[in-house]
C-alpha cells in the first residue's frame, strides 16, 4: 500500500514538474520581398519579443523567392505575392489553408534628384513623360509585370519598348534612378519612398494604377508549423496596421 501512494507522489510531481516547463522558443526562417521589407521586419522586433521565437529574416525579389522555394530551399513562412503565393501552394510547397493576405501597395514613379520633374498624376501627364524619358525603369517582380501591361493598354508599348530598363529580381530601381543609370523609374511604393538622392513623384493615377497584394503562408517541410502559424497571424493583426502604413504600404479591408 506504501509503495503504491510513494509511485502515486512520483508521479504527481514529475507531471506538475513537466507543466511548469515552458516550450521551448522555436526559430523560424522567414524569406520575403525587399518591397515589404520595412514592415515585416519591424512586425517581427515585436513578435520575437512577445513570443521569444526568433526569426532568421531573407530579402529577395518575388520572383527569386519563388525560384528558391522551387528549387527545394525550405523557409517556414514564405512571405510574397498573393498569386505567387498561390502558385507555390498550388505544387506542393506552401500549405494552402495557411494563407493570409496581410497587405496591399501601390506603385510609385520617381526621378534623380534635381532632375526636371514630370507631372504623372494623370493618365496623359503619365504617358507623356514616358515618351518624353531618355531611359524607363521597371522591376522584374509584380511592379515590372503591371508596367508592361499598362504600356500596351497607353498604345505605346512599341514606342518606347528601346528604352525599357529592367535589372534582375531583387533590384532596388530607386537606387538606379539616384545613380543616374535610369531616368524615370517605377517601383513599388515602398521601394521608392524612403530612398535618397531620388524625387519621388508619387503613385500612379487612379486609372493607370495597380495594387499587389502581399501575402504569407507556411511551408509544408516547416518543423514550426505552430510558431509559422502565428507569426503569419501577427501580421495581419489590427495592431499590425501601424507598422504597414508607416512603410508606404495599404492594410486590407
Amino acid at each position: 500500500m506504501l509503495d503504491r501512494i510513494r509511485i502515486r507522489c512520483t508521479a504527481f510531481v514529475i507531471a506538475c514538474t513537466a507543466s511548469s516547463i515552458p516550450l521551448l522558443a522555436a526559430e523560424l526562417k522567414v524569406i520575403a520581398p525587399n518591397a515589404v521589407n520595412e514592415a515585416v521586419a519591424e512586425l517581427s522586433t515585436r513578435f520575437e519579443k512577445e513570443t521569444k521565437h526568433t526569426l532568421v529574416l531573407s530579402w529577395a525579389g518575388s520572383e527569386t523567392i519563388a525560384k528558391r522555394v522551387s528549387d527545394g530551399e525550405i523557409f517556414d513562412v514564405v512571405v510574397s505575392t498573393s498569386p505567387g503565393l498561390d502558385r507555390l501552394a498550388k505544387e506542393g510547397w506552401l500549405v494552402t489553408a495557411s494563407k493570409r493576405d496581410f497587405s496591399r501597395s501601390a506603385i510609385a514613379a520617381a526621378v534623380k534628384a534635381g532632375a526636371a520633374r514630370p507631372d504623372v498624376s494623370t493618365t496623359e501627364g503619365l504617358r507623356e513623360a514616358l515618351l518624353k524619358a531618355e531611359s524607363i525603369g521597371i522591376s522584374s517582380g509584380a511592379s515590372g509585370r503591371y508596367m508592361e501591361q499598362l504600356f500596351q493598354k497607353l498604345g505605346i508599348a512599341d514606342q518606347i519598348k528601346h528604352k525599357i530598363k529592367q535589372p534582375p529580381s531583387g533590384a532596388q530601381i530607386g537606387n538606379l534612378v539616384a545613380r543616374g543609370d535610369i531616368e524615370l523609374g517605377f517601383q513599388q511604393v515602398t521601394e521608392l519612398v524612403h530612398v535618397k538622392g531620388i524625387q519621388y513623384l508619387g503613385a500612379l493615377p487612379a486609372e493607370a494604377q495597380g495594387f499587389t497584394i502581399w501575402s504569407a503562408a507556411i511551408h509544408t517541410g516547416s518543423k514550426e508549423p505552430d510558431a509559422a502559424g502565428a507569426f503569419i497571424k501577427a501580421l495581419s493583426a489590427p495592431e499590425a496596421a501601424g507598422a504597414i502604413r508607416s512603410s508606404g504600404m495599404e492594410t486590407l479591408p
